[in-house]
């Protein structure tokens, strides 16, 4: 639109111009001292607009003359620019194709050139690290915490996830840790990194509080939540297995709720035993048993002998009702059984039992019943059952494991 205007308002000029020129005959007299001169007006207009011109373009040739210096800088600044940004993207690029050498090779150029130092000195950092230079690594963090103090965060995370990486557990949870003191607001990807290396450190009660907040921000759906939720609070059972005081401690911390799935009652169950807390570990089993059966919980059930064994059988023998075919239960009444020595019921559930799942382990405790009571020839068929079934057992784990290997 500018452009149109211009050439109207130069149109109408030149026919101004024209007018004046065609119906003017003027002339314009120059007085100096002694001299005169005398011109026409229309030649007084062509040499003034000639003057005009002549003037107009020495002084924009004079300008530029002026201006030539920082323009050459400007010009090789932008060049520059230009180089350095395309020595980050190749670097990029690099990186992406796992060409890990030039990868860093370019980004030491951006950074060298000024190229957004923080993301060109964590890149470099990161390709060094693939290519194992650890040193290298470190000074292009350091490089990225002078140049760009700014970009803390992105350096920071770098810096622990290279570090988890390398299996520096510690170092990298530290590295965490400043980047919380830091006052960073935590998101996912810093939760899922601190979460890794927590579970590397075995700090299981943080483990669950990093568990809850990924839920909470929709890493983990319920489900997932859950299941790793049981995994860690049995690891932190079990490592607390060689002290009764932490044991409860940890159990009571437990909620309501999961204490009763059957794998965390299972584990307890183990731990309160290995420590000598049968009685725990009863009302463990009864109260999980209660909420949902499981077959393995109750296998459990025979091994913690408290002081009332007829109690334990009656409990056990109340559940027959609901699960009259259950091998595990019909084995655990007949160990229950055979430890109060009642000899015939103990024959009779540890029979049910193999008649309802043959196991070497059933063999095995009906074998050493006839042998308590005095009939070699019976228990060593049971010995012998019992050893075929277990080999029996060896032999197809093995052949899995095979399988799965080929």
């Amino acid at each position: 639109m500018k452009f149109f205007i211009w050439i109207v308002a130069i149109f109408a000029l030149a026919v101004a111009l024209a007018l004046i020129i065609g119906y003017e005959n003027g002339y314009v007299l120059l007085v100096y001292s002694t001299y005169r001169i005398e011109l026409s007006i229309k030649l007084a207009v062509l040499l003034l607009l000639g003057g005009f011109v002549i003037a107009y373009a020495l002084i924009r040739l004079l300008v530029h003359t002026l201006r030539l210096p920082a323009q050459v800088r400007e010009y090789r600044a932008r060049r520059r620019r230009d180089k350095a940004r395309d020595n980050l993207f190749e670097g990029l690029r690099m990186f992406f194709e796992g060409r890990y050498g030039k990868a860093e090779k370019a980004a030491a150029a951006a950074l060298e050139m000024g190229e957004s130092p923080g993301i060109a000195a964590l890149l470099a950092a990161r390709s060094a690290h693939e290519l194992k230079a650890f040193d290298k690594r470190d000074a292009y963090l350091n490089e990225a915490e002078k140049q760009a103090p700014e970009e803390k965060a992105a350096r920071l995370m770098t810096q622990a996830e290279l570090l988890f990486n390398q299996h520096r557990n510690q170092d990298a949870l530290a590295v965490l840790t400043a980047l919380n003191e830091s006052g960073s607001k935590k998101h996912v990807g810093a939760l899922r990194l601190e979460l890794e290396a927590q579970q590397r450190a075995k700090n299981w009660e943080q483990v669950l509080i990093l568990v809850a907040q990924l839920e909470k921000r929709g890493y983990f759906d319920a489900g997932q939540a859950q299941q790793l939720r049981l995994y860690v609070t049995q690891e932190n059972l079990k490592r607390k297995a060689n002290d009764v005081a932490a044991l409860q401690e940890c159990w009571r911390k437990i909620p309501s709720a999961d204490k009763k799935l059957s794998g965390i009652a299972a584990t307890a169950a183990r731990c309160f035993i290995a420590l000598g807390g049968c009685r725990m570990a009863q009302e463990i089993i009864e109260q999980s048993l209660d909420a949902q059966w499981d077959s393995e919980l109750i296998c459990l059930y025979s091994e913690c002998l408290g002081q009332d064994t007829l109690k334990q059988i009656e409990r056990a023998e109340t559940r027959l009702f609901d699960h009259p075919d259950d091998a595990c239960l019909l084995l655990t009444l007949g160990k229950l059984c055979a430890h109060q020595r009642l000899w015939g019921k103990a024959q009779s559930y540890l029979e049910a039992s193999i008649g309802v799942e043959p196991t070497f382990t059933a063999h095995r405790e009906l074998a050493k019943l006839h042998e308590r009571i005095g009939q070699s020839e019976v228990a060593d068929v049971h010995y012998r059952k019992s050893l075929d079934l277990a080999v029996r057992q060896l032999h197809d784990i093995t052949g899995g494991r095979r399988k799965a290997a080929l």
